[in-house]
């Protein structure tokens, strides 16, 4: 008689209490993302990994990352380096669902590009979930993968000077999960060079970044988290040798502009505390927030009058506190509604504290000026508020098709009160696995940021060097716009990891908000045009193959304007006179834009190359030209090496190139509406870095 032997399964471990906590968090990711989700608007992601997969990796800013989107032109530093479907800035920074106010720094970013877990780029017909600020939503979610007591620490640097250490760590105690990040960084290419040189002349920066994220899970349905950032940062103004010399002061007439020391600090920072609850069919965030921002421009006093007539040091200072609640409701298969608030309170400080000259004829600006500073003084506190509420039906028509329809609405009370009812609806069809278009038109109501549009008192540069030819000086106002925008995205079923995109937008605004640099002095001032529309065409694709990724967009986009309804001042009458009467390019359209990249990783030794393309941004008389186009190629390679024995903690080295064919290209030429001086890409610079798990 012959027996067989039971095989017995092996046990497997029980999970252990973070094994646990973390697939509670889980579920509550999925609960969040199901109360913002972004129905029948375009979305484009970068998770962590095709973070770490560019050239520099984490060390990129998140500009930087955002360039390899499609839509997304390349601009200076303080336009905050990009735009998004050319327009002037306009985006929305989210963290985790929770909206953050406005800042007023010019240069620095508070967020480091090691916290993100995925961003999305959300463009289009936005839903009514989404107010205020819509040119684009970043949708920043922290990473999920961090609270498992491991960290990190890095080195990186190279060229111009660039030097940044770097920290993260993130574990679990008991129900709370927590994750903490710094970074350090100093390089003498904190602002773009003004010459094609390869070394920019007093052009050093050091910048400080923290964040830490908290969040304890009381039970399943329910969660606390806290996040907070700081950023400071201290830039000194890139000089442009050999400008000439306008005007006599303090006995000085001729200066010498490469030994200008003009320089700009900034500070930020943020604190976000958000209640998360799951009851059935209802999902439901609620949240706190603040933030505080400061800026402060120091002039040479002697080189500007000399230079340009005039010498202005300039503070500007914001502090917020709102609340924003948003909930998610499944009323049976076929209908999710969505509703929630915000409000909002903003103090904010507006100071201009400028050396000027006096005219030698008073009643006539164009007459010169004598050698007699006299210092004038413009203040403009304001506490400000903004109100927003919202509705809207995700309904489940069949299987393939779905509405989302919605009607938010927005009061604004800053310089200007006004409000607006905003309807929005989008359709999403399915038709086949794989195929995805949608439709959809949004009202939209963009208030100007409170700061940008502070009122300048003009009464007092009369019979000054700062004298303007235009008097008139109405107040900014809120922008008021409808938008159609259309879709698809088809993943090619027959090539499998391989999808490609196509979406058109159309935009027709009233009072469209811009802003430009009207002076010596790197701050933004806004403005409106009374009229405005935009126009664009997005090609996008990517492909993905094991360890194998590549990706290309293209867009195509023109943003015209007629009129200047705000702040005309700021104008000559020449420019003001050709805009009124013109459909005219804003500064920032740029007609042709494409990026690109390739990463492959093989046996631990990941290569990595990237591409941005632009056709060139407006220049010349009322942005009638534009500067040449330009491409800029990157690459990198890293690996990793598990130095002390142990694979899951390598020793990762890295080696990488910016402007790999050091292509010498102008972002800005110093003409244009709101341009006052050329700036210049990167050349080619070469950087190193190595980092250790821990």
């Amino acid at each position: 008689m012959t027996t067989q032997a039971r095989r017995q399964r092996p046990v497997s471990p029980p999970p252990t209490e973070a094994q646990v906590l973390a697939s509670k968090a889980a579920t509550l990711d999925a609960a969040r993302r199901n109360i913002f989700a972004p129905v029948g608007a375009g979305q484009y992601e970068f998770t962590h990994q095709a973070i770490e997969a560019l050239p520099q990796g984490t060390n990129n800013t998140l500009d930087k990352v955002l360039l390899q989107a499609p839509g997304v032109t390349q601009d200076t530093a303080e336009r905050d380096k990009l735009h998004i479907r050319n327009e002037h800035a306009n985006p929305q920074l989210r963290i985790n669902g929770v909206q953050l106010p406005d800042g007023v720094g010019a240069f620095g970013q508070i967020l480091d590009t090691g916290i993100v877990g995925s961003l999305s780029l959300i463009t289009g017909a936005l839903p009514a979930q989404y107010g205020l600020r819509v040119s684009g939503v970043l949708d920043i979610q922290t990473r999920a993968d961090a609270f498992n007591n491991s960290g990190s620490v890095s080195l990186y640097g190279g060229s111009h000077g660039t030097i940044t250490p770097s920290f993260e760590y993130g574990g679990t105690v008991g129900q709370t999960q927590y994750f903490l990040s710094g970074r350090y960084l100093q390089n003498n290419l904190g602002i773009e060079n003004p010459t094609p040189a390869r070394e920019a002349i007093h052009d050093h920066t050091s910048q400080e970044k923290g964040f830490l994220y908290l969040s304890t899970v009381f039970d399943p349905t329910s969660r606390l988290t806290f996040m907070s950032g700081v950023s400071n940062t201290a830039y000194q103004i890139p000089n442009n040798p050999g400008q000439p010399s306008s005007f006599t002061a303090f006995g000085v007439s001729n200066f010498d502009t490469s030994t200008l020391n003009e320089r700009q600090y900034e500070s930020s920072q943020f604190n976000v505390l958000a209640y998360q609850k799951s009851m059935g069919d209802i999902d439901y965030q609620l949240s706190y927030f603040n933030r505080y921002s400061q800026l402060h421009f120091r002039p040479d006093l002697i080189g500007d009058l000399v230079i340009n007539g005039v010498a202005s040091d300039i503070y500007r200072q914001s502090y917020t506190n709102g609340i924003q609640e948003d909930t998610a409701w499944r009323i049976g298969y076929a209908h999710t509604l969505r509703f929630g608030f915000s409000m909002s309170a903003e103090r904010s400080l507006v100071t201009n504290i400028s050396t000027v000259l006096g005219l030698a004829d008073p009643t006539d600006p164009t007459a010169g000026t004598t050698d007699t500073p006299r210092t004038i003084f413009d203040s403009s506190p304001k506490t400000g508020w903004l109100l927003g509420t919202y509705v809207q039906d995700e309904w489940k028509i069949t299987n393939q098709l779905t509405l989302n329809a919605g009607l938010r609405f927005d009061q604004m009370f800053q310089y200007v009160d006004a409000n607006q009812f905003s309807p929005r609806v989008s359709l999403t069809w399915k038709p086949f696995e794989g195929t995805t278009f949608h439709a959809g038109y949004a009202r939209n109501f963009t208030p100007p940021p409170q700061v940008l549009a502070a009122p300048t008192n003009l009464a007092l540069v009369q019979g000054t060097s700062q004298q303007p030819l235009v008097s008139q000086n109405d107040p900014v106002l809120p922008e008021r716009s409808n938008v159609f925008d259309v879709g698809v995205v088809q993943k090619m079923l027959g090539v499998p990891g391989l999808e490609v995109g196509a979406d058109a937008y159309y935009k027709a605004a009233r009072n469209m908000i811009d802003d430009g640099q009207f002076g010596a002095a790197y701050v933004l001032t806004a403005f409106n045009f009374d009229r405005g529309k935009n126009v664009g065409i997005e090609l996008k694709s990517s492909y993905t193959n094991g360890n194998f990724r590549a990706y290309g967009n293209f867009a195509w986009s023109r943003q015209l304007a007629t009129g200047v309804v705000s702040n005309q001042f700021l104008f000559d009458p020449a420019t003001l006179a050709f805009i009124d009467s013109h459909d005219t390019f804003t500064d920032h359209t740029q007609l042709y834009t494409a990026s690109g990249g390739v990463s492959y990783l093989w046996d631990g030794t990941r290569l990595s190359a990237s591409m941005i393309f632009g056709s060139g941004l407006r220049a010349g008389f009322a942005n009638i030209d534009h500067v040449p186009s330009y491409t800029q190629v990157n690459t990198g390679i890293s690996r990793d090496f598990a130095l002390q024995g142990d694979p899951s903690k390598p020793t990762t080295l890295r080696f990488d190139i910016v402007n790999l064919f050091d292509k010498i290209y102008e972002i800005r030429d110093g003409t244009g509406i709101g341009v006052f001086a050329p700036q210049f890409g990167p050349r080619r610079g070469f950087y190193v870095g190595v980092s250790q798990k821990l």
